[in-house]
């Protein structure tokens, strides 16, 4: 019996969609027919990249909405038919059978009609003009491509249509045995980007690691100390790869089962310098006060440096959730202050592109702390250089956007 492409990825979207999952997650708790994995997964990235515009698409053929079950067999079906180069007909037939196998038989003639009816060109002739329809093409949020806009310009476009590059591997030992495999070097010690990379028994023994080029590049600049305070740790990345230029180091990490994916990252890695902790890093531990000779503040943000990776960012992020997050963000980087000694280093950092998550936060700090400064950074990644920390663009610098800074306790 042949397999109806469009089934696993409605599982998974379902998630997504209705309950708020997130992709990776949603995609982990799924069962897929593993046959068909790297189909399935396109599919379903491929929906959430670009959801705003399958939304247009639907809305132009169906000014009342569907209902959400009609809403994702379309998105599925919309996808295979402009990105996929699928057939019409078989693409409508495998959404009609999905309708009528999910107990939908009653809308299988709308969709029919839907996919048979589409035409790209009659939709994309209704865009609005200006920043709007860039938006809606994009599939980016209007308030959040305005925001991208006032910031860089022309610019905006390149950045929130930037794809990732591919899987990024960091490798510990025996890289010259996955180097067959199509790839390309980046300017980072045994950091290989894979147009597909499918995990091995290499993995579990601690060979390499699927680490973001940004958290790479975040902890490259983080000079060599004897005790360093990752303090939003998990899942552990960052906190592994600093083991290895740093004495001791300390991971806090809020919630118990997060706690748990560094301890498992560090013994999977065969890391012994690492103590992890459940802690809230905005609440002050007098017991941690001047404790360490470098803290990196890796601070809970919008993400938006990250959508090529995780696009599901896209239905959830709202305008308000700055504000909030500014909030979590002031009040980490106070707190963590602290536990910097004298003379240390407090570095901050975001996977965010907007300056009011990175830069803004950093220049309220200092003028509120007249007991750090600034002390300017480099990388070998491409950048751009802000008033206080290095700003990397997803256009620019394999598909990841990201912030970092570094600031000094005086001595």
């Amino acid at each position: 019996m042949l397999s109806n492409p469009v089934y696993d990825p409605f599982q998974i979207l379902t998630r997504v969609y209705s309950d708020g999952a997130h992709v990776k997650q949603a995609i982990t708790d799924t069962y897929i027919e593993e046959q068909y994995r790297a189909r399935t997964v396109k599919i379903v990235y491929g929906v959430l990249e670009n959801d705003g515009y399958f939304d247009f698409c639907i809305k132009h053929y169906a000014p009342k909405a569907p209902k959400l079950v009609v809403r994702i067999v379309l998105k599925i079906s919309l996808y295979m038919l402009l990105f996929m180069d699928k057939k019409r007909y078989m693409v409508t037939d495998c959404a009609v059978s999905l309708c009528k196998k999910l107990g939908k038989s009653g809308v299988s003639g709308f969709v029919n009609a839907f996919l048979r009816r589409f035409n790209r060109e009659e939709v994309d002739a209704t865009l609005p003009q200006g920043m709007e329809g860039e938006a809606i093409a994009l599939s980016y949020p209007l308030f959040a491509y305005k925001l991208l806009t006032k910031e860089y310009g022309e610019r905006a476009k390149a950045i929130a249509s930037a794809k990732s590059a591919g899987v990024s591997v960091r490798f510990e030992k025996n890289v010259d045995k996955y180097l067959n495999k199509r790839h390309t070097a980046t300017p980072f010690s045994k950091n290989y980007i894979f147009d597909s990379f499918v995990r091995d028994e290499g993995f579990d023994k601690g060979e390499y690691t699927f680490q973001s080029v940004g958290s790479i590049a975040i902890c490259d600049v983080v000079s060599p100390c004897e005790s360093l305070l990752d303090c939003c740790a998990a899942p552990g990345g960052k906190s592994v790869l600093l083991a290895k230029k740093c004495g001791q180091v300390t991971s806090f990490e809020l919630h118990a089962h997060r706690v748990a994916l560094i301890t498992a990252y560090k013994q999977r890695m065969g890391v012994a310098n690492i103590t992890e902790y459940e802690k809230d890093s905005s609440v002050f531990d007098p017991a941690f006060f001047e404790k360490f000779d470098a803290v990196l503040c890796d601070a809970p943000c919008t993400g938006y440096g990250t959508i090529s990776e995780n696009p599901d960012i896209k239905l959830f992020r709202k305008s308000e959730d700055f504000e909030g997050l500014k909030v979590a963000q002031t009040a980490i980087l106070d707190n963590v202050s602290k536990y910097v000694k004298k003379g240390g280093a407090l570095y901050y950092s975001t996977c965010s592109l907007f300056a009011c998550e990175n830069d803004k936060v950093v220049g309220a700090f200092l003028k509120n702390h007249p007991e750090y400064e600034m002390e300017e950074l480099t990388s070998p990644l491409t950048h751009d250089k802000k008033t206080y920390g290095l700003q990397f663009l997803p256009d620019k610098a394999y598909g990841a956007g990201f912030y970092v800074c570094k600031l000094v306790k005086k001595g």
